[in-house]
């Protein structure tokens, strides 16, 4: 699986992205994953396409010392799908500074 992981976190900074993360994006039913939509305005031609399977995002897994943004584009309403694919430069590195970006807020250095 390609992912972005940022490890050595330490408990405050678990708690405070946590919180973030539970705060903005949505939840799973399975604990410590979250869903974060992509952006409409970036999505691929076959994603754009495919109406019924958006919207599309990305999962994340957050654990005591480390968090995982998966590179892998997903969908809720479909378990296969030519449009469920790793995510292209564009979006990939969206959500590398989507990711940052939550540590800057957080002021977490990394």
């Amino acid at each position: 699986m390609k992912q972005y992981v940022i490890d050595e976190l330490r408990p405050k900074d678990y708690e405070l992205v946590k919180a973030h993360l539970e705060e903005n994006f949505s939840t799973s039913d399975v604990g410590g994953i979250y869903w974060i939509q992509l952006d409409q305005s970036i999505l691929s031609k076959i994603q754009a396409e495919h109406t019924d399977c958006q919207p599309f995002y990305f999962a994340v897994e957050l654990e005591s010392n480390h968090i995982t943004f998966e590179l892998l584009i997903r969908t809720k309403n479909r378990i296969r799908c030519d449009c469920m694919r790793y995510a292209t430069e564009k979006q990939r590195n969206w959500l590398i500074r989507l990711a940052d970006s939550i540590f800057d807020t957080l002021e977490i250095k990394i």
